[in-house]
């Protein structure tokens, strides 16, 4: 678990308005908030904020707003590891089209179909799967994004719906590593340069919660971290999600439109020898009430690259290596897992 870190000064920066492209009307996203349980076991709290970041002001040409906005990003890195991320400026479209081409991929009536992705070894490069249990309750679809994708052929445009989504959404990843790069006061190439994005191994899992049957569970994902570098996450009905906060309380996520909700990941963590730390996330199905898609891609270094606390976050006496030096695809198979899973390997690497 993260370590307990203060609350932000909510008014140290306050982002522009939102000037989203493409306005949708209001039916594309719905609030559906958690019930609480009779126990209160998976109940979050109401009263957590999570942070907003405003992507146009990260590479402002106004210098003080620049300043203030990466000022801002590093604390909320540091502090929280999650945020939303607005000004993107992905057109909304592209996330009305994923979300379509998914609910078409999981119609129940074509379920033969996706079968023929179930697993057959470790070197899938798609794979689906149907999960109905105490202990997790959705369907998915995993596919390699990056570098040499991999999409399925059906339904009709699908795979050039992916394409143009996972496009977009690196071109956030490579963004974010220059901004994050900068709030630890290096050159806004270092992260890219240090764990390989450039040929960083990417994968996405679109998932349908609860799943095309009744699930048995409230679990729709238990709670674990991701590895690589950030995990970007999109989705077209509001609740279900919860992150927790480093100070151990259980947060709903209600994502604003047209939002993408960013996850540090443990190999940022690794990097920074614990400076800036990945979070531990759940996903709960409340009783089937709402279907709900989402879109979690990892954002990963290149499969060989070998990632270890970086020289400048290490100090013998003060701060020492905290983590074990391994390469990306090792990490990934630390669990006995594969590539494709892309499992947290945490409990492995820390020291």
């Amino acid at each position: 678990m993260a370590e307990t870190a203060p609350l932000l000064n909510k008014n140290l920066f306050e982002p522009n308005s939102f000037t989203f492209l493409d306005q949708p009307n209001d039916s594309f996203l719905i609030n559906h908030h958690q019930a609480a349980t009779a126990d209160n076991t998976f109940a979050a709290s109401d009263d957590e904020v999570i942070p907003t970041i405003d992507y146009c002001m990260l590479f402002s040409d106004d210098q003080d707003q620049q300043f203030k906005a990466l000022k801002y990003l590093g604390q909320v890195c540091e502090e929280y590891g999650f945020f939303y991320l607005v000004n993107h400026n992905i057109s909304y479209h592209v996330f009305e089209d994923i979300f379509k081409g998914i609910s078409d991929f999981f119609d129940p009536t074509t379920l033969e179909e996706r079968v023929v992705y179930e697993k057959k070894s470790h070197t899938d490069r798609m794979r689906w799967g149907l999960r109905s249990s105490s202990g997790e309750n959705r369907e998915y679809l995993k596919v390699i994004a990056h570098p040499h994708p991999h999409f399925p052929s059906k339904p009709s445009n699908f795979s050039e719906i992916l394409e143009e989504y996972f496009k977009e959404m690196r071109e956030i990843e490579l963004g974010l590593a220059r901004a994050v790069s900068k709030t630890l006061g290096f050159e806004e190439c270092y992260i890219e340069k240090a764990l390989n994005l450039k040929s960083g191994f990417d994968v996405s899992s679109m998932n349908l919660y609860p799943p095309n049957y009744k699930s048995k569970g409230r679990i729709g994902v238990p709670e674990h971290t991701d590895p690589g570098f950030c995990v970007t996450l999109v989705q077209d009905v509001n609740g279900g999600l919860q992150v927790l906060s480093h100070q151990g309380k259980w947060i709903n996520v209600y994502l604003p439109r047209n939002a993408i909700l960013v996850q540090l990941g443990d190999h940022l963590e690794i990097l920074t020898n614990g400076k800036y730390k990945s979070h531990i996330h759940r996903v709960i199905v409340d009783n089937n009430q709402m279907k709900r898609i989402s879109v979690a891609t990892l954002h990963g270094p290149s499969l060989d690259t070998f990632v270890s606390p970086a020289p400048e976050f290490v100090d013998e006496e003060d701060h020492p290596p905290a983590y074990l030096a391994m390469t990306y695809k090792e990490s990934l198979e630390a669990n006995g897992g594969d590539e494709i899973d892309v499992q947290s390997s945490m409990e492995k690497i820390r020291l």
